[in-house]
């Protein structure tokens, strides 16, 4: 007699992640008219810096397959160009839709001084605009340590969330 026994309880589905499009971080500076050139390109590296630093902590966790943003680098630089992807009225989906992806993530950085700035995230599901998540992570000093420590801090708010990376 041969008998077979097959054993479920050990065995899991695991679901790939979400995909997301993450442009980059935008800069909302209440004293911009204020700035200097050397102050402009700090800004400017440390806004690239923690972009990909966000795109890589998420992806790395394995929160979310990161799409890569050079097949929507014109559409990303347009809309840039034009206003702040943070408050554009769904015009980031747009994004998220040519890069065939289930999320989209808004970052950006509001800084009020060189003492006081702001880290935010949004995540939105692509096909609805649904939010699904947003936090908001505080820094104190303008410095490339404070706006990394501030994007890790974000992204351990996002991993601790799973409902917003369902």
């Amino acid at each position: 007699m041969l008998m077979l026994v097959f054993a479920t309880g050990g065995l899991h589905a695991e679901t790939a992640p979400q995909s997301i499009a993450m442009p980059d971080c935008t800069l909302i500076d209440d004293n911009a008219a204020y700035n200097d050139a050397q102050t402009n390109r700090t800004q400017a590296e440390r806004l690239a810096m923690t972009s990909a630093a966000l795109r890589d902590d998420v992806q790395q966790r394995g929160l979310f397959r990161v799409a890569d943003n050079d097949q929507a680098r014109d559409l990303i630089a347009s809309l840039q160009g034009a206003q702040d992807l943070s408050a554009c009225n769904g015009c980031e989906l747009r994004v998220a839709k040519q890069l065939g992806t289930s999320r989209v993530g808004v970052c950006w950085v509001q800084k009020i001084s060189n003492l006081i700035l702001n880290i935010n995230l949004r995540v939105e599901d692509a096909a609805s605009g649904k939010m699904l998540f947003q936090r908001s992570v505080d820094m104190r000093g303008n410095t490339d340590q404070s706006w990394r420590r501030a994007a890790k801090a974000l992204v351990d708010l996002l991993a601790g969330d799973p409902s917003a990376t369902r």
